[in-house]
């Protein structure tokens, strides 16, 4: 989120200088990049949230809003990226991460915990003295753990039945098609 505001901060800079003080075509050049720029910006860095309701998984990546009511929702998992699976789709969720570094060390953490215990006991990836903390647990594994909680708590409640459903962020593609088709006219008219 940090690098997004950065970079609007630096695109307000550059493309306000030369709005103000450009020349010629630079201003209508400078305001189509501004156009195409910015929500390609916030879709990516800002706009991706995951919402966990009573009733409902709202899941906002950079293109799409999709609505999980609870009932639909039959699994989640993270692997190289973090998914709901609901109403016989897959649905990436972009707001959550998959730290494939925290995810080697956690596999080298369980191979190192079966080895040690030899008598097949202790859970694989937990130690004794461990505490979930230091087991190498990535954080998605825990998002995931508590999607599939709330999945499972509130799937009878009666707000929570129907399909899923998914809507185009046309906030973020509307501005960024005209902003594109602006540019390619200013391109090609030279």
């Amino acid at each position: 989120m940090a690098t997004g505001v950065l970079l609007l901060v630096l695109g307000a800079w550059l493309g306000g200088d030369a709005l103000v003080r450009g020349e010629g075509r630079t201003p209508w050049l400078s305001l189509s990049g501004l156009l195409l720029v910015v929500p390609l910006v916030v879709a990516f860095t800002l706009r991706p949230a995951v919402f966990a309701g009573a009733d409902r998984l709202l899941v906002r990546n950079p293109f799409r809003t999709i609505t999980l009511p609870w009932r639909s929702v039959e699994g989640a998992r993270a692997g190289y990226s973090s998914e709901v699976l609901a109403g016989g789709g897959k649905y990436q969720l972009w707001a959550i991460p998959v730290s494939l570094r925290q995810r080697k060390r956690a596999s080298r953490q369980q191979a190192r915990a079966a080895a040690e215990d030899v008598s097949g006991r202790a859970p694989v990836g937990v130690r004794r003295g461990d505490t979930l903390a230091d087991s190498g647990r990535a954080p998605s594994d825990q998002a995931i753990d508590d999607i599939r909680e709330l999945a499972e708590r509130h799937a009878t409640r009666p707000g929570a039945q129907g399909q899923p459903t998914a809507r185009w962020a046309w906030e973020v593609l509307a501005p960024a098609a005209v902003g594109a088709v602006l540019l390619i006219v200013l391109a090609s008219t030279g």
